[in-house]
């Protein structure tokens, strides 16, 4: 039978989400509870892959086995053998047809910014941080020259393995709520450190070291070396990943973090 897993993670305690030698990612330690719950050894495969630093409370996979167990021995007996900072939020069988990255037909992430001069204590590794006021309208303003399809190599990272820049960005919202600006990105897919090169780009509109028309100018010169520097991972989170309404995957609800 295949099983989705809807995940939750705090990505500070892990090396990202993808496999290591030294077990320390949120794939290893996720692999090793189902093992443990199916006595046998199970592999999965997620909708995205998260860098260390980034966190999830959307994050989809799915694993093949023929071991029969309950639903909930995939919930809350896979969470008795993961760390705290990793949940299984959810498991539901699907068709053998459901594949977590190439089903998916949108994924949502969410970058939260602390914006006060002194760097925050209690969102410390959960928001980014930046000391000078914000303009968040000229950075909504300039957020809507990403909607549509586009190339985005000024914000793609050299090491991205993307076999084309070429995505379509759905959604793109920036807007303050107190001391925090909150970026929302929803595309079709991104590419490797997409969505911080270009919150490092909006920070410096929002801090008036460029006009907002330079995110145009960005994607024109289809140039990495153009844009700014790739923002801290520390506020970004996968929020979750869009699928076919005939899977019936639960949606995702916005997770219990509290700067959110």
């Amino acid at each position: 039978m295949r099983w989705a897993l809807g995940l939750e993670y705090d990505g500070r305690m892990h090396c990202g989400w993808q496999s290591q030698p030294s077990g320390c990612s949120v794939q290893d330690k996720l692999e090793v509870a189902l093992s443990a719950v199916a006595q046998d050894e199970i592999a999965v495969i997620a909708a995205g892959r998260t860098d260390a630093g980034v966190h999830a409370y959307g994050q989809v996979v799915h694993f093949q086995s023929d071991v029969e167990r309950p639903q909930t021995a995939w919930i809350r007996g896979v969470n008795a053998h993961l760390p705290e900072t990793i949940r299984v939020l959810w498991a539901q069988p699907v068709p053998e047809d459901f594949h977590a990255r190439f089903s998916a037909t949108a994924r949502s992430y969410r970058y939260v910014l602390y914006n006060h001069p002194i760097r925050p204590a209690l969102a410390a590794g959960k928001a980014g941080w930046f000391h000078e006021y914000l303009d968040a309208h000229a950075m909504a303003l300039a957020a809507e020259s990403l909607l549509g399809e586009h190339d985005f190599s000024s914000f793609r990272a050299a090491e991205c393995q993307a076999k084309s820049p070429i995505k379509l960005m759905h959604q793109a919202n920036v807007f303050r709520q107190g001391q925090f600006v909150i970026f929302d990105f929803t595309a079709n897919a991104f590419l490797h450190h997409m969505i911080r090169n270009v919150v490092g780009c909006l920070v410096y509109i929002g801090a008036g070291r460029q006009p907002v028309t330079w995110i145009s100018q960005l994607l024109d010169a289809r140039d990495r070396k153009s844009a700014a520097p790739t923002f801290s991972p520390d506020g970004l989170y996968l929020t979750g990943v869009r699928y076919d309404a005939r899977f019936g995957l639960p949606e995702v609800s916005g997770g219990a973090f509290v700067f959110l």
